[in-house]
């Protein structure tokens, strides 16, 4: 396996620049996640570290060797795309197998490497049947298979289980972890799904509009944000926003003080999660509810504030409030916060 760096990675298409200034580690072993909104780049840089997009300015290693202007298939590397991409008329075994045979492995090799790809991955009972025969999270296995019995020095999963249901989409990503555990591999991972890189990654990278917002652990980037773009986007359901202004070293919405917040203070920002409801007339400020989601163990109250603004406030699934209720939020100083205009994050 291998560490993978890039130093001032540029992209351009035309006059369209896609990455700007891209500087990043990805320590050996590591699952680094990719994540952003659709067009903010993720894919591009996944590309360009595999060699399917030519940078236009920079350099990318991998392992201690500098790779930026090698072909893809001198980078060591695997991918596994959104399309499974299998040969509808070849088994799975054939599948796994035909990259091999192309390239003149010995058969004993190319049977041991089949062989250790389906134990891993549980896909022996199924080595002859064809992609027709398997369920989309088999078909994606074997499109992993495919990538493992390449030993590569690094994995890079495009999107992975966009094509999946929702329930097979959870259990591909507690094999995918799995398989993490048990390689001890390299893996990048670009989605765009911020609870897939919650749920997996060692490191998740946030990017918008070709630059990088913030690298860290997971519970990193959603306990400090750093900043308004990071906070909003991590989290499910996303964190709240309250526009204020401060007066005397107090936060001001509309006409309800907030509690102290830090000098350039313009937004002030709290999770569902975190807010705790209090009966009317209590709490840091009075709203009213709009609209009640019940998940089961969950309810998610929509509320709108005197002046207008809209929060989400997770409550126990029983909760009886539901539309036009009144009552009371309290927003606790701890678990805020605070931006500048700029969007930066203020937090000590």
């Amino acid at each position: 396996m291998a560490e993978v760096r890039l130093t001032g990675v540029n992209k351009f298409y035309g006059a369209t620049q896609a990455l700007h200034a891209v500087s990043l580690t990805i320590e050996d072993g590591e699952f680094a996640v990719f994540v952003g909104p659709s067009g903010c780049g993720k894919s591009t840089l996944l590309r360009s570290i595999a060699g399917l997009e030519e940078i236009s300015e920079g350099s990318i290693h991998i392992g201690d060797r500098d790779v930026t202007r090698a072909a893809p298939s001198e980078r060591d590397v695997a991918m596994v795309f959104q399309s499974y991409a299998l040969y509808p008329h070849m088994t799975v075994r054939e599948n796994m197998d035909f990259g091999m045979k192309v390239n003149n492995f010995p058969y004993a090799d190319r049977n041991r490497r089949i062989a250790e790809a389906a134990r891993i991955l549980q896909l022996e009972p199924y080595l002859d049947r064809k992609p027709s025969q398997l369920s989309g999270g088999q078909r994606q296995r074997v499109a992993i298979g495919r990538a493992i019995v390449k030993e590569p020095k690094v994995f890079l999963f495009d999107e992975p289980l966009s094509n999946l249901d929702a329930k097979l989409r959870v259990q591909m990503r507690v094999e995918l972890e799995a398989l993490h555990r048990t390689l001890g591999a390299t893996m990048i991972y670009v989605t765009h799904d911020q609870v897939e890189a919650m749920t997996m990654a060692d490191k998740i990278v946030v990017l918008n509009a070709g630059r990088i917002e913030q690298v860290g652990p997971p519970m990193e980037l959603y306990n400090r944000p750093a900043n308004l773009f990071v906070a909003g986007f991590i989290g499910a359901p996303a964190m709240n926003f309250l526009d204020v202004t401060l007066a005397d070293g107090q936060a001001m919405h509309g006409a309800e003080p907030l509690g102290p917040a830090p000098e350039n203070t313009v937004h002030l920002g709290i999770r569902p999660e975190h807010i705790a409801l209090r009966p009317a007339g209590q709490g840091h400020m009075a709203v009213t509810v709009l609209l009640r989601e019940t998940l089961g163990g969950d309810a998610y109250l929509y509320v709108r504030t005197g002046t207008g603004h809209q929060l989400v406030v997770r409550a126990e699934g029983d909760t009886a409030l539901d539309h036009g209720a009144e009552v009371g939020l309290d927003l606790p100083p701890a678990r805020r916060h605070h931006f500048a205009a700029d969007g930066r994050a203020l937090n000590p």
